[in-house]
């Protein structure tokens, strides 16, 4: 027995899998489904299938089915259904080879540049005179920059030694940008001042411009083609069914 049929549960002869509490958990918001990953979770979810499984048997007990509210609401779920399944059927044969993908990657190298990036650390503070103080204390080796800035910097990113992380032109404001993007690496900058105060800015990494291989981006390149080949069969076959079906807009 493999361990997605694993039977967890059995309620009146009705076998409750490890399948079944996989599509469960399937189901859920990945945030509420992270709640369940433990084993207390897990046992959650299967007392909520026996309970399903308690309604079920009570609801066929008593004929809930033949309910006329009951058979409306199963018609309108099998319409959906039916629609879906139509509409996957028309789309199916869709495919794109590499080859394809490669061809439109050649074409398009713009839609796939990388642009200019700089990865920096900074500390901001309000006076200028005492953040060139810090300046003087971290160029003369009494405190590394990470820590001058865990125990000065006013940024959030404090926490993580002024860490900013890497970003492209357009990100900051254009007096930090400025600076940040005519560093050298390793450098530490003079004072720079923005709306937000004054800064000192530590370059940590330059990337220059590029455009990303097509073996990076061969995967979704594909996906997209696909959706389009597929949304261009979708709109073909809308639009020979209007031809053959009557259809009335009341916006």
């Amino acid at each position: 027995m493999t361990t997605e049929n694993k039977v967890l549960a059995v309620v009146e002869g009705r076998e409750i899998t490890q399948q079944d509490v996989d599509a469960l958990l399937g189901s859920l918001d990945p945030q509420r489904a992270m709640q369940f990953q433990s084993e207390e979770g897990k046992k959650t979810l299967v007392e909520e299938l026996v309970n399903q499984e308690l309604f079920f048997l009570k609801a066929k007990e008593n004929n809930l089915e033949k309910d006329e509210e009951f058979q409306q609401e199963l018609e309108k779920i099998k319409d959906n259904f039916l629609k879906q399944y139509a509409i996957n059927k028309t789309i199916k044969d869709a495919e794109v080879k590499p080859e394809e993908a490669e061809v439109f990657y050649e074409s398009n190298k713009d839609q796939f540049q990388e642009p200019e990036k700089v990865a920096c650390k900074h500390i901001l503070m309000d006076d200028e005179e005492a953040l060139a103080q810090v300046k003087s204390d971290i160029d003369a080796g009494n405190i590394s920059f990470e820590d001058a800035a865990k125990e000065n910097s006013k940024c959030p990113s404090k926490e993580q030694g002024g860490d900013l992380g890497a970003f492209p032109k357009g990100k900051m404001v254009p007096e930090f940008e400025e600076a940040a993007f005519n560093m050298e690496e390793g450098t530490i900058s003079a004072p720079v001042k923005t709306q937000f105060g004054v800064h000192l800015i530590k370059v940590e990494e330059k990337t220059e411009a590029s455009v990303k291989s097509f073996e990076e981006v061969k995967g979704q390149l594909m996906q997209n083609l696909l959706m389009q080949k597929q949304q261009a069969l979708y709109t073909e076959k809308v639009n020979e069914y209007k031809e053959q079906f009557n259809v009335e807009m009341n916006l």
